[in-house]
């Protein structure tokens, strides 16, 4: 049989090693036009959304499950938008801290345990990875990330990770004292496969989930502001006021007072 003819194409033959690949594939990327968003793949994953923003932490693109759960019925509608905008502040400033640490650093987070309080007090929480996006100088424009809720990922990991019975404990008692020996008798596993298990699932071990949650609690308390510091720190299971406010600076980068008077001001500014 005569050999077969090759197709033209605008994109060089990839050579044999590593760097030539990586040029070939960076010259098929660039075709790429804007009128092909590729991030409406996740449209076709289920429970997973995807979005962008820009050096600002504006929105510069999402996934149709990212914008509907804002309620808008279409990209255009939350394009340019910030997190100030669509979540409480409390909730925002979170998100921001993450998104300057990846613009900052160039570094992705991955598995970031995002906390929400429904209007009954009950934590649920998405699973969160943040990405840098470059430009073709490699310079840092914004980031990119995905986001889906516990409940997606638990779908995921229960064949081998049994933490769903851990998480709901955790969610029942997490204004009280959880020890790791706790826990994990509540949930029939051995602390260390108990603290392989959370590392794997969320990043952070039980004790630092806890925390986090505790943490986020103290955030909602501080901003309804009808308890003293002291109060709240006793009511989510620390031993005193300096523990309290220790633990908050770690999470947030403030104190609790610093928190709520940062709070109050913005509260008056809108």
């Amino acid at each position: 049989m005569p050999p077969r003819k090759k197709l033209h194409s605008s994109i060089s033959e990839p050579s044999a090693s590593a760097p030539g690949s990586l040029l070939w594939r960076d010259a098929f990327l660039r075709q790429i036009g804007p009128t092909t968003p590729i991030y409406q793949l996740f449209e076709h994953l289920p429970d997973i959304a995807f979005f962008a923003k820009d050096a600002e932490y504006r929105i510069a693109c999402a996934s149709r499950l990212f914008y509907e759960r804002f309620g808008f019925q279409s990209e255009s509608e939350i394009l340019g938008k910030d997190d100030f905008e669509l979540f409480p502040s409390r909730l925002a400033d979170a998100f921001r801290r993450d998104d300057e640490a990846v613009l900052r650093s160039g570094e992705p987070r991955i598995n970031l345990v995002e906390l929400f309080f429904n209007r009954q007090g009950i934590p649920d929480w998405f699973v969160t990875n943040k990405l840098p996006l470059r430009d073709l100088n490699g310079r840092i424009i914004g980031l990119m990330g995905t986001t889906h809720s516990y409940e997606a990922r638990k779908a995921m990991l229960q064949p081998f990770l049994n933490l769903d019975k851990a998480v709901d404990f955790i969610r029942a008692h997490f204004r009280e004292r959880i020890s790791v020996e706790s826990l994990a008798h509540a949930v029939h596993l051995s602390p260390r496969q108990l603290q392989r298990k959370f590392i794997e699932a969320f990043g952070v071990g039980p004790q630092a989930f806890v925390l986090k949650m505790r943490i986020q609690a103290a955030c909602e308390a501080l901003q309804i502001g009808t308890q003293q510091i002291a109060e709240v720190g006793k009511d989510l299971g620390f031993c005193d006021q300096s523990a309290f406010t220790k633990a908050f600076h770690q999470q947030i980068g403030l104190t609790p007072r610093q928190y709520q008077l940062q709070f109050r001001l913005r509260r008056k500014s809108l």
